[in-house]
C-alpha cells in the first residue's frame, strides 16, 4: 500500500476533483516529472492506497464526491489552508468565513483528527506585520477550535517565482530575522494550545522548541493512529530540505492552481495557471494532456 499526495503542487479539490474522481474510477493516475518529462502511474484502487491526503484551499467542489470515494473504500484527511491574509497577496481564495465554515463541517463529518490546518505560509509585510499575525492567529485558533488539533506553519520562501511577483507589483519582499521568526512561532504555539491546536513548524526547523514540533504532512504515523488497523510501509521521502514528510506519489502538476496566491512556490502566476488550466482535459490520466494521446 502507498500514500497519495493530492496535491502539493495544485489544489486538486477546487479545480480538479472531477478528473480526480475519474482517475479513483478508473484504478489509476498519472503524472508528469517536472524536470525530465517521465510519466509515470500510481493505482488508486482502494486495496492499494493506504490514504489519500489533499491539500486545498476550497474542498467544496469535492464534497459531492465524498460518498463515492468513502464507499469505494478510501481514506483520506485533508490539509486545509486558511491564513486570513490581506487580498493583494492571495486573490481568489474563498473569505475566511466560507473557510472556516468549510473546515467545520468536515471535521463534523471525518473528526477533526483528519482536518489539518496550514497557516502556512508567514507573511510579514507591511499589510500583514507580526501584530496582524497574533491577533489573525488568535481569531482563527478560535474559530476553529474542536475542528482541528494541529497546525503547520512556515514562513515564505523566496524562490525565483516568488521575487518576481513581489517585484512585478512593487511589493517588497519579506525578510524578517530568525529571532523574530522563532518569537513569533512560539507566541503562535501558546495561542493554539489554548484552544487545543498544535502548532507545527514545516521544513523549518529553526523554528522547533518552545512548544513547536516539527510538521510531517505526509506522515504514515499519523495515518496509522487514525488508521491503527492498517499495514503498510512508507519510508521517510523528505521533499526538500528539513522536510519530514513520509514517501507518496503526488498526482498534481505545477502552474495550474489558480487562486493567485503571488507567494506560491507551485504556480509561476495566475495567468499561466489559467492557460495551462484551459489544456485541462477531466478524461486524460495527467493532470495536463502529454503528447501520447493514450495518456
Amino acid at each position: 500500500m502507498h500514500l497519495i499526495s493530492a496535491s502539493r503542487r495544485t489544489d486538486l479539490p477546487a479545480f480538479y476533483s472531477d478528473w480526480f474522481m475519474g482517475r479513483i474510477r478508473s484504478g489509476s493516475a498519472s503524472w508528469v516529472n517536472p524536470f525530465n518529462g517521465a510519466v509515470s502511474t500510481v493505482s488508486l484502487a482502494a486495496q492499494d492506497v493506504a490514504a489519500i491526503v489533499f491539500w486545498t484551499r476550497n474542498f467544496s467542489p469535492m464534497l459531492r464526491h465524498l460518498d463515492e470515494l468513502e464507499a469505494l473504500g478510501h481514506r483520506y484527511l485533508v490539509h486545509f489552508t486558511l491564513t486570513g491574509l490581506p487580498r493583494i497577496y492571495e486573490t481568489h481564495v474563498p473569505s475566511v468565513r466560507s473557510a472556516v465554515k468549510q473546515m467545520r463541517a468536515l471535521a463534523e463529518r471525518i473528526g477533526p483528527q483528519r482536518v489539518l490546518w496550514r497557516y502556512d505560509p508567514i507573511l510579514i509585510s507591511r499589510d500583514s506585520d507580526f501584530d496582524f499575525h497574533r491577533s489573525r492567529f488568535e481569531a482563527l485558533a478560535g474559530d476553529l477550535q474542536g475542528a482541528t488539533r494541529q497546525c503547520s506553519v512556515s514562513f515564505v520562501q523566496i524562490y525565483g517565482k516568488v521575487r518576481r511577483n513581489f517585484t512585478k507589483r512593487g511589493i517588497p519582499l519579506p525578510d524578517p530575522g530568525e529571532m523574530e521568526r522563532r518569537e513569533l512561532t512560539a507566541e503562535l504555539a501558546e495561542i493554539g494550545a489554548r484552544h487545543g491546536i498544535a502548532v507545527k513548524a514545516c521544513c523549518s526547523d529553526e523554528l522547533l522548541g518552545n512548544g513547536v514540533e516539527k510538521a510531517r504532512c505526509v506522515d504514515r504515523e499519523q495515518v496509522l493512529g487514525v488508521w491503527p488497523d492498517l499495514t503498510f510501509e512508507a519510508a521517510a521521502a523528505p521533499t526538500r530540505e528539513e522536510c519530514g514528510c513520509s514517501r507518496s506519489f503526488d498526482i498534481g502538476a505545477y502552474d495550474t492552481c489558480l487562486h493567485g496566491c503571488i507567494y506560491c512556490y507551485a504556480t509561476r502566476d495566475r495567468e499561466t495557471a489559467q492557460a495551462r488550466h484551459q489544456r485541462h482535459q477531466p478524461g486524460c490520466a495527467t493532470l495536463l494532456p502529454v503528447a501520447d494521446p493514450s495518456r
